[in-house]
């Protein structure tokens, strides 16, 4: 598309302050969490400080980090993936939060687990089997026995422990991982939990688990730190899934999750563009906010002409494609922040060019910006 039409088009919108509670935003642009995989050991270092503080210096108003683990011997199956537990790495992520407040941004780490989605021996414990609610990976087959009750509230206080840590060492918020098909989703998931307990059964008995780690979070943090928890329909590998077919069963879940203390909705798409149910133009995170009232965050393939799916499919990066449609919807209200992901990835001042009308001046995401951090 062309770059004229780009330069005619006020961006204003996307580069308008916005408050949660306490919390003002800059401008409306959100990093996404991706994983990148550069901290040796669970520790990151100075070149991930960096790196984040690249993006608030540049027109970006909220980052939410990759991943980063919970306190559990099973939640990652990478040894380069980011703790959110143990000294050496919360003081590397002090150093992080640093850095981007000394750039006039803001930060909340993503706590994560990947649960089943662990292969049985990988490191950094290849000794801890992965856990999920049934022992099903994403396909439907046994791998482990399902989670003790035990296990369930050993996880859920991990969970609650990372928050207060975010809090502790200055982070603006929290946001709890629960998409693409991870332990939390897992639960919420029909295939991969069959419990007949009070952790499954219906919509509202498999989100049990989610609720009561937005429950725990928010009692380690208190009333005023913004809480966020990130939700998908679809799944890794598993793009066709779905938790709720109706918007009746959608508000289901979202109420109940807002009602257990979630400020902010971030509702996973792999295009944002993409009605969410029949009969209505609105993506997920429009209905999140039509559902909810909560503040909601849209995110696929912002500013991009490749869903991130054809980078491991087919090795493809992808071009630029112009954000008229994105600011037609915000400035409908139809969701209040806007993640980018891989154009961030990219480019460390897409927001600002975007803000600055210097389209031209885009950098394009290729697979090769996955192999360094900068």
């Amino acid at each position: 598309m062309s770059n004229q039409n780009q330069n005619t088009r006020s961006t204003e919108a996307l580069f308008e302050p916005y408050t949660i509670g306490n919390l003002t935003l800059s401008s409306r642009v959100v990093m996404a969490p991706m994983t990148r995989g550069f901290s040796p050991n669970g520790v990151p270092g100075p070149n991930v400080a960096a790196y984040y503080r690249q993006r608030a210096e540049n027109g970006v108003g909220l980052i939410i980090t990759e991943g980063t683990l919970i306190d559990h011997p099973a939640a990652t199956d990478n040894p380069n993936i980011p703790n959110f537990h143990g000294e050496a790495a919360l003081n590397g992520w002090a150093e992080v939060v640093r850095q981007v407040h000394e750039a006039g941004g803001k930060i909340m780490p993503q706590i994560w687990h990947i649960g089943m989605t662990r292969p049985v021996g990988a490191e950094p414990n290849p000794e801890a089997l992965p856990i999920g609610p049934s022992g099903l990976d994403l396909e439907g087959n046994l791998v482990t026995k399902p989670m003790t009750i035990d296990e369930i509230k050993q996880v859920i206080q991990a969970y609650a422990d990372a928050a207060a840590n975010a809090k502790r060492i200055g982070f603006d918020g929290v946001e709890i991982h629960g998409a693409h098909g991870y332990l939390i989703d897992q639960f919420l998931w029909e295939r991969t939990n069959q419990r007949t307990d009070e952790y499954g059964g219906d919509m509202l008995k498999r989100a049990r688990f989610a609720i009561e780690v937005v429950k725990a979070v928010r009692q380690a943090v208190g009333p005023d730190f913004p809480v966020a928890i990130r939700l998908s329909q679809w799944k890794t590998t598993q793009y066709e899934a779905k938790l709720a077919d109706t918007p009746e069963k959608l508000g289901q879940l979202l109420t109940a999750l807002s009602d257990a203390g979630v400020d902010i909705f971030h509702c996973s798409t792999r295009r944002f563009w993409e009605p969410e149910f029949e009969g209505s133009e609105l993506n997920f995170a429009g209905w999140a906010k039509k559902l909810t009232g909560k503040t909601v965050i849209t995110v696929g393939s912002v500013g991009l002409d490749e869903v991130f799916t054809s980078l491991f499919t087919q090795g493809k990066g992808a071009g630029h494609k112009d954000i008229d449609e994105l600011l037609n919807r915000l400035e409908k209200h139809e969701y209040d922040l806007v993640a980018v992901g891989r154009a961030l990835l990219a480019d460390p001042q897409w927001a600002a060019k975007v803000r600055d009308g210097r389209f031209d001046e885009l950098e394009p995401f290729t697979p090769e910006s996955l192999n360094t951090l900068v």
